[in-house]
C-alpha cells in the first residue's frame, strides 16, 4: 500500500521529465509554420530579384545608359547590399531576426518599383543603391532566422531555404520573360511590388506573433540563444571564432564567385568560343540554376547522411570537375553538362558556410559570411573579364574550378570545428534544463 499523497510511479516522474527535456527535438506546429513562412520569404527574395534582372535591358534603353555606365549603376546594387549587411546583423541582435526580416520584406518590394521611374544613369544608381540595401538586408535577416530555426529543428534544413530562393528566382525570371514583350518595366515591376507586399502581409503575422522569437530562442543551439549575455559576448569577441567566421566567409566567397562568373560569362563563352546559337547560349545559366535548385532540394538528406564537412568537400570537388568540363569542353553539349555539374557541386556550399558562421556568431556571423560571399559575386565577373583579356575566356573560367577546389580544401581543413560548433553551445542549455 502506498503512503498517503504518493503515487507508485512518482519517483520516476522527475527522471522521465529530465530525460524528455535534456535534448528536445521540437516538431511543434509552431516551428513548422515558422519554417513555411521563412521559406516564403526566401522565395520572395529570389522572385523579386529575378524580376528586376530580366528588365535590365529595357531600363538601360530607357535611361540611355552606355554599357560602362550601366555597369557602374549595377555596381550600386552590390555596394548597397554589402554596406547594409553589417548594419543588418546589428539590427537582428537588437530587434530580432524575425522582425528585421519582415521589415526588409516590405522595403524590398517597394524598392524594385523605383528603377523604371528613373530617366538618368545617376538617379538609377541612387535608386539601385536603395534596392541593393533592401536586398542585402533581407538576405542577412532571413539567413539569421534560418540559422536559429535549423538549430531549433535539430535538422540541417538550411539548403531547403536556399532552394526556395532558387525556385523563386526561376519563377520570377520565367514570368518576366513572358511578360517582357507585352508590358513595359513600370507596370511589370509595380505588379511585383503589389504581389510582394501582399505576400509579406499574409506571411508576416507568423513571424511577428507573440512567442515566435522566444520559441526559436528556447530551442536554438546558437550562441544567441544562450541565457548569459557574457557567454554571447564571448562568442562574438573571441579571436578564434572570428577567424572561423572569416574562413566560412571565404568558402561562401568561392561559391558566389562561381555563380556570378557563370551568370555573366557562361553565355558569352558558348556563343563566342563554341559558336553556339544565342538561344542555346542563353540556356547556360538556366542549366546551372536548375541543377543548383535540385541540389539544394536534396541538401537536407545529403547533410544528414554525409555531414557538413563531407558535403562541402564533395561539393567543391564536384564543382571543380564540372567547371573544368564547362570551360574546356570542345562542344556545346559537354559545356552545358559541365555547367550543370558545377551547379550540383556548388548548391549546398554557400548555405552550409552561412549556417556554420551563424552557429558560431549569430547574426554577426551571418552578416560577415554573407558580405564576403557577395563580395565574391561582386569581384568575380570583372576579374574574369581581365583574365579573359590577358589569356582567354576558357582559361579565365577555370578560375571558378580553382576556387571550388579551394572551398573543398578549406572545408576539409576546418573539419574539426563541425562537432565543436554544434555541441558546445548545447552545454549551458542542458544544464539549465536538468538542474
Amino acid at each position: 500500500m502506498c503512503a498517503a499523497g504518493t503515487h507508485p510511479y512518482s519517483d520516476f516522474v522527475p527522471l522521465l521529465n529530465k530525460l524528455g527535456t535534456a535534448a528536445p527535438r521540437p516538431t511543434a506546429p509552431d516551428l513548422r509554420r515558422l519554417r513555411v513562412a521563412l521559406t516564403v520569404f526566401f522565395a520572395l527574395d529570389g522572385f523579386v530579384f529575378a524580376g528586376w534582372v530580366v528588365r535590365i535591358p529595357a531600363i538601360k534603353e530607357q535611361t540611355g545608359a552606355s554599357a560602362s555606365q550601366l555597369g557602374l549603376a549595377l555596381l550600386a546594387v552590390s555596394a548597397g547590399a554589402v554596406i547594409t549587411m553589417t548594419l543588418t546583423g546589428r539590427l537582428c541582435r537588437r530587434y530580432g531576426s524575425l522582425r528585421t526580416t519582415v521589415a526588409c520584406g516590405v522595403l524590398l518590394p517597394l524598392s524594385v518599383a523605383l528603377p523604371p521611374l528613373t530617366d538618368s544613369v545617376l538617379v538609377l544608381g541612387l535608386v539601385l543603391l536603395f534596392f541593393g540595401a533592401a536586398y542585402g538586408g533581407i538576405s542577412v535577416a532571413m539567413n539569421s532566422a534560418a540559422v536559429d530555426l535549423v538549430a531549433a529543428l535539430r535538422r540541417p534544413v538550411m539548403p531547403s531555404f536556399h532552394a526556395a530562393f532558387s525556385l523563386g528566382g526561376m519563377i520570377g525570371a520565367g514570368l518576366g520573360g513572358l511578360v517582357a514583350g507585352h508590358l513595359s518595366p513600370t507596370p511589370h515591376l509595380l505588379g511585383i511590388t503589389v504581389l510582394g507586399l501582399a505576400i509579406t502581409a499574409v506571411t508576416a503575422p507568423v513571424l511577428l506573433r507573440d512567442g515566435a522569437a522566444d520559441l526559436l530562442r528556447e530551442h536554438s543551439s546558437t550562441p544567441e540563444a544562450l541565457p548569459s549575455p557574457d557567454v554571447r559576448a564571448s562568442h562574438r569577441m573571441d579571436r578564434r571564432t572570428r577567424g572561423l567566421v572569416l574562413v566560412f566567409g571565404l568558402i561562401a566567397l568561392c561559391t558566389a564567385y562561381g555563380e556570378g562568373a557563370i551568370a555573366d560569362w557562361g553565355p558569352l563563352h558558348l556563343e563566342q568560343d563554341l559558336h553556339a546559337h544565342p538561344g542555346v547560349a542563353a540556356a547556360s545559366y538556366s542549366c546551372f540554376a536548375f541543377a543548383m535548385t535540385i541540389g539544394r532540394l536534396s541538401g537536407t538528406t545529403l547533410l544528414e547522411r554525409l555531414g557538413r564537412t563531407r558535403t562541402v568537400v564533395g561539393g567543391g570537388a564536384t564543382a571543380c570537375v564540372g567547371m573544368l568540363l564547362g570551360a574546356l569542353a570542345p562542344s556545346t553539349g559537354l559545356a552545358l553538362a559541365g555547367f550543370a555539374v558545377t551547379g550540383l557541386g556548388l548548391a549546398n556550399i554557400f548555405p552550409v558556410a552561412v549556417e556554420r558562421a551563424g552557429a558560431l556568431a549569430g547574426p554577426g556571423g551571418v552578416a560577415a559570411a554573407s558580405t564576403l560571399g557577395y563580395g565574391g559575386m561582386l569581384v568575380g565577373p570583372p576579374l574574369i573579364g581581365f583574365m579573359a583579356d590577358w589569356y582567354s575566356l576558357p582559361a579565365a573560367l577555370t578560375s571558378v574550378a580553382l576556387l571550388a577546389a579551394a572551398a573543398a580544401l578549406i572545408g576539409f581543413a576546418t573539419r574539426h570545428t563541425e562537432r565543436t560548433e554544434h555541441v558546445e553551445p548545447l552545454v549551458p542549455t542542458e544544464r539549465t534544463e536538468t538542474v
